[in-house]
């Protein structure tokens, strides 16, 4: 029992699932669905369509360089199990599948890190741009008249101490 890959979209092929083409040269392509069959009878490339693993690695959204890919290719050699080889192929496949799991998890988390870094700096970018929207011409008059009232009660007590240390009186 093996689980394949799809030719066009690199998803898994359970047992007894999918489509196989066989061209004349007897080489032999597996589908998963109808979906990627009609795309491959089209003549489309892989790398184009976007719901496709191939264009997610060349776009950047999915991790493309991982040591454990090599685990995964296809190796032309016969190997005879007996049940102790069998248990530890079993356990080593659930430990490579555990660190592509983490492995793919960070660099997701690094891709949104990075995002979330450019949404806060065009949001403040955008907020220093448009502050005259935001803030409106007549927000704060009284206080800012406020401000000015108390600015000439400061001026004018300066005034009346600097007469006073001067020496001269001040007449109320």
């Amino acid at each position: 029992m093996r689980i394949e890959t799809c030719y066009f979209c690199s998803s898994k092929i359970y047992p007894g699932h999918g489509i196989q083409f066989v061209r004349n040269d007897c080489k032999v392509f597996k589908f998963c669905r109808s979906k990627c069959h009609a795309a491959f009878k089209k003549k489309k490339n892989p790398r184009k369509v976007k719901w496709t693993k191939a264009c997610r690695k060349t776009a950047g959204k999915e991790l493309a360089i991982d040591p454990s890919f090599e685990f995964e290719k296809r190796r032309n050699v016969p190997v005879k199990y007996d049940r102790q080889t069998w248990t530890k192929s079993i356990e080593a496949m659930k430990k490579i599948e555990a660190i592509k799991q983490k492995r793919q998890a960070t660099y997701i988390m690094q891709r949104l890190r990075k995002a979330r870094e450019l949404e806060t700096e065009r949001d403040i970018k955008e907020v220093q741009r448009d502050l005259a929207l935001i803030r409106s011409p007549a927000a704060g008059l009284k206080e800012r008249k406020q401000d000015h009232v108390i600015d000439e009660d400061i001026r004018e007590s300066d005034q009346e101490m600097e007469g006073v240390e001067d020496g001269g009186e001040v007449v109320l």
